[in-house]
């Protein structure tokens, strides 16, 4: 079975032959560390030797994939804040016409070149890709954290506004995409990081509100295209995963190990059969501190809570430079026992 097929069932809620493996997407501070202990050069290299079932390819990683006619970035923060919960450039923004008068992106400044040329040289590996479309915290930035949460509140229309400005970019651009990309490509693979280490940064009344609508909307699109989807968020999202669940998510991904109620024992009992699962090997102490007899452990264990739909794969995809290369290739070894 190819890895395309055996994540693809996965996904779906079938067992394969094994569980899947993604290494993830490494920091760049990491790539060379594990270049120098696996001996290899490249990322595709490094990831066939360990593997990899799995190819995230997203338009939103080639510099071309959004020109700008005066060179800005695409919701890019770093253009009018300094630290992130700076308040941002629609912080005093009062009205609907407040929220027009900002300069918004052009889905005609986009360029898929790149990206597209990137799938069909992808071998039979399981693509995903898509607009990661982070609008919680687009969002976020425009208003700045506190100020976002505080205009839940007291300037709800505005908030629905600005959601709307970022969705509906995201909307678009997707399905200009997934009209270029056909068959290229298997899942939307998407993000916003909607938990801290403790519980959901908003209600889930404000949720259903503010996000949920817009949420299932990203969902169905892909769906219509004949694409799975996948939801990352990092933190604990206990408290609105069935939420998720129902807006049509297949397969959530990193499960923070050791944010507040995202132990396996618990997101096993409570969701498997209904969701796939995607990563849940801990990068905040194991894959840091442990052997690698322990991190082979560890998989084992969870693969045993899990079942078989279940993708090994950290539990948060950006790897760091102190998760030492041998933990990896444990981490890798055990994925592939069947």
């Amino acid at each position: 079975m190819s890895s395309r097929a055996l994540v693809e069932g996965i996904i779906a809620g079938r067992a394969g032959e094994r569980r899947g493996f993604w290494l993830g997407n490494p920091h760049p501070d990491t790539w060379p560390i594990y270049h120098r202990y696996f001996g290899t050069k490249t990322e595709e290299e490094l990831r066939q030797m360990l593997g990899d079932d799995f190819r995230w390819i997203s338009p939103q990683f080639f510099p071309s994939g959004y020109r700008h006619p005066a060179g800005k970035g695409l919701f890019d923060a770093r253009e009018y804040k300094t630290f992130h919960g700076q308040a941002g450039p629609l912080a005093e923004a009062e009205t609907e016409a407040d929220v027009e008068a900002f300069d918004w992106p052009d889905p005609d400044d986009l360029n898929f070149t790149e990206c597209l040329t990137a799938l069909e040289e992808t071998g039979d590996f399981y693509r995903a890709g898509g607009f990661w479309a982070p609008f919680f915290h687009n969002v976020m930035d425009l208003f700045g954290m506190e100020g976002y949460f505080v205009k839940m509140h007291t300037h709800p229309r505005v908030v629905e506004a600005v959601t709307a400005r970022v969705c509906g970019f995201y909307l678009e651009a997707n399905r200009r995409f997934f009209l270029a990309a056909g068959g290229l490509m298997d899942g939307y693979f998407f993000g916003n990081d909607f938990g801290t280490q403790i519980d959901c940064l908003i209600s889930p009344a404000h949720f259903d509100a503010f996000i949920l609508p817009w949420f299932k909307k990203f969902t169905d699109q892909a769906h219509a295209f004949g694409y799975q989807v996948i939801l990352h968020s990092c933190g604990s999202i206990y408290r609105v995963i069935p939420r998720l669940i129902e807006a049509g998510v297949e397969g959530l991904h990193p499960l923070q190990a050791r944010a507040g109620n995202m132990e396996a024992e618990r997101l096993s009992r409570e969701f498997r059969g209904n969701i796939a699962f995607l990563g849940g090997v801990d990068t905040q102490r194991l894959l840091v501190y442990a052997s690698p007899s322990e991190v082979r452990a560890e998989v084992r264990r969870l693969r045993d809570l899990f079942g078989p739909c279940w993708i090994v794969s950290p539990s948060h995809e950006a790897i760091l430079p102190n998760v030492p290369p041998e933990n990896v290739a444990a981490m890798a070894e055990a994925a592939r026992e069947k």
